[in-house]
């Protein structure tokens, strides 16, 4: 795993997941993020934390393309978190393996909110600690 990230998944591209050039479409990269962050909060215990008054809710979304990945290409999707008060930033960076070529990276900033006033409101300390987060 790159050691500038916190954690990493393994996936392999599936045809589904590919164009009419065959290779991975733009808008597939999105779910392996996900893969990603998902498998990350499940480790850390937070997949399936209940706040029941405040939601996390995604408020930008962007990525960088560099090489392609093809139908069967097994890919690392690597993650790490940077925290502001009431959002936190998601960053990733996709691998090809085992040539490890960089193929996207990304970043998804959530926003901690209120559900009453969908308003944003401080991500609470015990949220930020399995991160390592003051």
């Amino acid at each position: 795993m790159n050691e500038e990230y916190a954690f990493s998944v393994r996936t392999r591209v599936a045809f589904s997941d590919t164009d009419a050039q065959g290779v991975v479409y733009y808008g597939r990269y999105n779910p392996y993020f996900d893969l990603a962050r998902a498998e990350w909060l499940r480790t850390l215990g937070l997949l399936h934390r209940g706040s029941g008054e405040a939601e996390f809710v995604m408020r930008a979304n962007d990525v960088e393309y560099f090489a392609p990945a093809r139908f069967d290409d097994e890919i690392e999707i690597h993650v790490r978190a940077r925290f502001g008060r009431t959002s936190m930033t998601f960053e990733f960076a996709a691998f090809k393996v085992p040539e490890e070529t960089l193929l996207v990276t990304a970043h998804q900033t959530l926003v901690f909110i209120d559900r009453a006033t969908r308003r944003p409101i401080p991500i609470p300390d015990d949220y930020r600690e399995p991160f390592g987060v003051d």
